[in-house]
């Protein structure tokens, strides 16, 4: 990014966290959150926060080491909730309806990830320049968030798995659950690089969104 901060890069003249909140407080059956931030983001995520006006329900607090101890920490802040919604904060264009289908989704199996089906043809690569083989594209899925789990589950696989892994998912998956994918959004890119701001400002402009906005 630059040496830009993409949590608190700007979009559409508010930070990124910002457009993430907006989404998630404007469906009523979120009824608690917590943002996990690196300890030298905190006090810019409370200012986040407080321009919110949000006192009861959301929280914040640092993260760990990894994405998964990260996720952990924040599990640790909810009390009283049954099931969790992870969304992670470099995906601004999340909208209402991917959240709802993420809470109708995990009830089947209590563990759901968005994913769209892969478009390009993706080829294994070894040293960097050999083509080993060529995947059956009909078949993979690339995995968004939101994900959401049933909260003992998600406790049992924080318990049970210690290897580094790149979400929630795998380590569920790891158990030996099933994992079921609900539809993504092809919108709903995860900003990397800079080009990502001026595309995720676009698919924002394009749309008319629902969202909890800050209090004057």
């Amino acid at each position: 990014m630059e040496g830009i901060d993409k949590v608190f890069a700007t979009l559409r003249g508010r930070p990124i966290l910002d457009h993430c909140l907006g989404v998630m407080a404007s469906v009523p059956e979120v009824a608690a959150g917590v943002i996990v931030v690196s300890e030298r983001n905190l006090e810019q995520g409370q200012y986040v926060l407080m321009r919110r006006g949000w006192s009861v329900g959301w929280s914040i607090c640092t993260g760990g080491e990894r994405r998964q101890d990260s996720v952990q920490r924040g599990l640790e802040r909810l009390k009283d909730v049954q099931w969790v919604v992870i969304h992670d904060v470099a995906r601004p264009c999340v909208d209402r309806s991917m959240v709802y289908r993420a809470l109708e989704a995990v009830q089947a199996t209590g563990a759901a990830v968005a994913a769209v089906p892969v478009t390009d043809t993706v080829k294994v690569v070894e040293d960097g320049e050999r083509v080993v083989e060529t995947l059956d594209r009909s078949r993979l899925w690339a995995v968004q968030t939101p994900q959401v789990f049933h909260r003992d589950l998600l406790e049992a696989a924080f318990a049970q798995v210690q290897d580094d892994v790149t979400d929630e998912a795998t380590m569920v998956e790891r158990l030996g659950h099933t994992v079921n994918v609900f539809k993504g959004d092809y919108g709903n890119l995860k900003v990397t690089t800079p080009q990502d701001l001026a595309i995720a400002e676009a698919i924002l402009a394009s749309r008319a969104t629902v969202e909890v906005l800050p209090s004057a």
